[in-house]
């Protein structure tokens, strides 16, 4: 379920063309949502990007209830992509990239149940993909991943200062490392 403060599709990067009709979307959860956002809205084939809150109790949650109210969201990044561009498979490693898939409620500076890493997605296909991704980046460690890999629950849009949060305060608080994107 997917519900208000949707923002329309519109493409982040200039002369990118794309067929609205055969868009897929993920949900990924990776500690603060502005650096997941930022990130994944510079990878080719990404159409767009929402910040909000997914998986969680309450409805239509505000962020100041999703850090201090138990509300059992996490902060997530909804990623809306061409798959004639790029594959769910390929945005899940780009992704695994940029957080600490052994660190349990935290990420950077960041920590609380809000900033859990997580990917949730909406169809059998996408859960199967993801499994392939995780098990060749579960070799790589010797404990488990702290990564959830559920079904997309609920997901409510955060509030409009939280979209292109680091586009609109480029000094904004990030721990993600965008040295990682190549291209």
């Amino acid at each position: 379920m997917e519900t208000n403060r949707e923002r329309k599709v519109l493409p982040p990067k200039p002369n990118v063309a794309f067929d609205k009709g055969t868009l897929e979307k993920i949900y990924l959860a990776g500690g603060c949502f502005w650096g997941v956002e930022a990130f994944m809205a510079r990878v080719l084939g990404v159409v767009d990007t929402t910040v909000g809150y997914a998986n969680g109790t309450t409805v239509n949650p505000t962020y100041e209830e999703v850090c201090r109210k138990n509300t059992g969201h996490a902060e997530t990044v909804k990623v809306l992509y061409d798959p004639n561009q790029t594959s769910l498979e390929k945005l899940l490693t780009i992704f695994f990239t940029i957080i600490d898939p052994l660190s349990v409620n935290r990420q950077g500076e960041d920590c609380g149940a809000q900033y859990r890493t997580g990917v949730y997605y909406l169809t059998p296909e996408e859960r199967e993909a993801a499994k392939k991704v995780f098990a060749v980046e579960q070799v790589k460690y010797s404990r488990p991943l702290a990564v959830e890999l559920k079904l997309l629950e609920n997901f409510y849009a955060a509030e409009e200062y939280h979209q292109d949060y680091l586009e609109k305060n480029p000094g904004g608080y990030c721990h993600v490392d965008f040295s990682k994107l190549s291209g």
